[in-house]
Formats: C-alpha cells, sequence, structure tokens
C-alpha cells in the first residue's frame, strides 16, 4: 500500500497557497504536484493507495475525487482520501508525519498491506517504487529510505544520512549545519527524499512507540527515522536506481518546488527542446484530471497581431487570439487578447490577459484578469509596490491583488 502525505501548508508558496494546500498546485500545464507521486504509485503497480490531508485541503479533495476514482474494490484496489478527522481524540488533529499514519492504522489494517511506502505528496520527479520495495525485501531492512546525492552545501534543509559502504544508515540528522558527505566522495551528501518503505507490522509497531513517547513530536524525519538508526537496521536507497527517465532524460529529476522560484523555474523546465522532466513518456504517463474541453487555438495573422507561442505548453481550451507566448506555459482555458504577449510566463488556469498587455516573469494564479495595457517585469519597482516580487524577480499576482489595484 502507498500512503501520499499531503496535508502541507506550502507556506513559501505564499499566495499561491492562500486556497489550496500544495499538493494541490497546478503543475505542468494541466496537472497538480500530487499527480506526480500518486501516478508513480499506478505505475508501480501498487493498487492500494491512501492519501492524508488537511490543510486548506477542498481543492485537493476534489481534484482526487474526480482523477482518481477509477480504482475497483472487485479488483482488489482502493483509493482512500483520510482527512484530519479528530478519529483518536476530539482536540488532536494530525499532529506530524508519523502522527497522520497512526490516526489511521485501523483504515491500513483493514486492507492488510504486507508492506507500506510512505510518500511526500509534494515533490516532482518520476520514480519506479518497485524497484526501491524489492531492494527493502532483500536487504531485511526494519525500513528503507529513499535518497538523492546532493552537494553537502545545499544538504543544510534536508533530512541527511551518513552512511557505510553498504549504504546501511549508520546516522539520521535533520537540517544538519555541517551535513556528512558520502563515503568515497566527502563533497556530496545523501538527503532524505521523504519516502519511506517498511513491513506494516514492524511500522504499527514503531508508531505505537512513537505516539506514547510524550517528547516526540510524531514525526518520520525527526522521530521515527532516527530511532530505528540507533535501535534497528535502516538502510538507505538512492533514487538512481529507479529514477524514471525517458530515452532522451539526461539526469535524474527530482525538484521540490517549495518557493515561488524553485515553481517558476520548474513549470519552465517543461518548455526546454530536450525537457529535463520528459511529460510526453507514454511509458510512464502522469494521470490527472482530464477535462473535456476544446483544443487550443492561435487566431489572426497580421504584422503586430499574429497568433503565435515558441518553447512553450499550451493546453486545451487556450485561445491565443493575435498575441504571442514565449518560453510559457498557459494552462487549461487561458485566453490572450490581441497585440498582448507573455514571455517566461506560468498562467494558471480560466486567466484572462487583456488586449496589449505585456507580462514577463509572472506567475498568474488561476483565474486572473489582467487589464488592458498592464505591463509586469520591466519596472522592478512598480512591480514591487503591485505584486508579490521573488527574490529572482518573478511576479506572483492573484485575483486579490488586480481587485486591489482596480478599488485604488
Amino acid at each position: 500500500m502507498a500512503y501520499v502525505l499531503a496535508g502541507g501548508r506550502g507556506s513559501r508558496l505564499l499566495e499561491l497557497t492562500d486556497r489550496r494546500a500544495k499538493p494541490a498546485v497546478y503543475f505542468g500545464g494541466v496537472s497538480r504536484i500530487v499527480d506526480f507521486a500518486l501516478s508513480n504509485a499506478i505505475n508501480s503497480g501498487i493498487r492500494r493507495i491512501g492519501v492524508a490531508t488537511q490543510y486548506k485541503a477542498h481543492s485537493l479533495i476534489r481534484h482526487m475525487q474526480r482523477a482518481w476514482n477509477f480504482m475497483r474494490p472487485e479488483r482488489n484496489e482502493s483509493f482512500d482520501i483520510l482527512p484530519a478527522s479528530q478519529r483518536v481524540s476530539e482536540s488532536q488533529w494530525y499532529e506530524g508525519t508519523a502522527d497522520a499514519v497512526f490516526q489511521n492504522i485501523d483504515i491500513i489494517a483493514a486492507h492488510a498491506p504486507k508492506y507500506m511506502i510512505i510518500l511526500a505528496g509534494d515533490h516532482v520527479y518520476k520514480m519506479d517504487y518497485e524497484l526501491m520495495l524489492r531492494q527493502h525485501v532483500d536487504s531485511g531492512a526494519d525500513v528503507t529510505v529513499g535518497c538523492l546525492v546532493v552537494p553537502r552545501e545545499e544538504a543544510t534543509g534536508f533530512g541527511v544520512m551518513h552512511v557505510d559502504a553498504t549504504d546501511r544508515i549508520t546516522a539520521f540528522v535533520e537540517k544538519p549545519a555541517d551535513p556528512p558527505g558520502i563515503p568515497g566522495n566527502e563533497s556530496m551528501a545523501l538527503a532524505s527524499m521523504g519516502i519511506y518503505v517498511f513491513d506494516t507490522q514492524f511500522l504499527f509497531d514503531q508508531l505505537r512507540r512513537d505516539a506514547d513517547d510524550p517528547e516526540s513530536r510524531r514525526d518520520f524525519g525527526g522521530d521515527i527515522i532516527p530511532w530505528i538508526v540507533k535501535n534497528g537496521k535502516a538502510q538507505a536507497h538512492r533514487f538512481t536506481d529507479s529514477c524514471i527517465r525517458a530515452a532522451d532524460e539526461i539526469e535524474e529529476y527530482w525538484r521540490d518546488v517549495g518557493t515561488l522560484d524553485a515553481y517558476f523555474e520548474a513549470n519552465l523546465d517543461l518548455t526546454d527542446v530536450v525537457p529535463k522532466l520528459n511529460l510526453y513518456d507514454r511509458d510512464w504517463p502522469i494521470w490527472t484530471d482530464q477535462i473535456v474541453a476544446a483544443p487550443a487555438k492561435f487566431v489572426h495573422d497580421e504584422d503586430g497581431r499574429r497568433g503565435h507561442a515558441i518553447s512553450s505548453l499550451i493546453s486545451q481550451d487556450c485561445i491565443v487570439s493575435g498575441a504571442f507566448a514565449n518560453r510559457s506555459l498557459l494552462f487549461t482555458g487561458v485566453k490572450m487578447g490581441s497585440y498582448s504577449s507573455v514571455d517566461h510566463a506560468v498562467i494558471l488556469p480560466y486567466c484572462n490577459i487583456g488586449r496589449g498587455a505585456r507580462l514577463k516573469n509572472v506567475i498568474l494564479d488561476a483565474g486572473v484578469r489582467i487589464p488592458e495595457g498592464m505591463v509586469v517585469g520591466e519596472d522592478p519597482e512598480l512591480d514591487e509596490r503591485r505584486f508579490r516580487r521573488s527574490e529572482k524577480g518573478v511576479c506572483l499576482i492573484t485575483k486579490r491583488m488586480i481587485e486591489r489595484l482596480e478599488n485604488e
């Protein structure tokens, strides 16, 4: 059984998560972030899935009901959405990642899975979990932890593992100031992906033990895994061993799109001639809610008023009417008026860009209507006053920001 932890606030995405949890944030033109973990599970042959939700979960739950309702009990399949519902006590929501599993032990036990794969629901990557599960079984480990090889200086924001020559974990520390290096390659570190494989009964025993510890933070990375490292056998599984890459993908692609700049850059990665993440791979599809809508449309063919796009992803139900898109993603239902242009832009569903508007280095939240003639991305000081501007100069524009401008 795969158990997806999808309750994250995503506060570093600022206004982009004002109305939705981070796993529900749109990504890649047609998908949501949570679709990657769920698709990996389905493509890996896992047909029992649970998803724990908590903060601002309505749009996430609605998406999963629409996109992931094809599991059939008669085929020994199941898909459980598990909102925090005070099932253990009337005052207790999910207190941590481990508690989000502990509170649903009875539901998991009813499915009687032999193994549990615990997944974070807010990362973008393609991975065959079956290969990690095989390693777990073959090694006889109590827990197997998915990990990335990253430069040591970049590992300070992760849970980091110290391993021996056999990749057995000898120490696990959360967000260390001086991360331990990898034996034989001290400039690199092993960072946790937030993916864990357990024998189910062993996991239940650990969750109950942890629930009885008044000092615990009820967290896998902070409590459960360090305890097993000290008292049992914890094994590292390297992402390179199970990463799914299409023939033309060069590197192992994994992104935590937790900041505006990281989210912006990961979306624009998809516009490369040879994208680092291939969404066109039919052997490992990213499943999502397939909206019934008209094809994208480009109209007008006059000098200065020609509907066209370069190095861009244009989704269904979009109309590029005498407008220009460059290195941009237009999600479902975006309308661009004549003489408007977007350059390095991530435009979420059902936005409307008025005639003559010029937008550069922007993220538009869903449903935003850009007034005619508005210019963004050419005057940093003006952008700073009107919108949310990131460290790298990317402007996030929401409906509320536009309404405030119109009321001034």
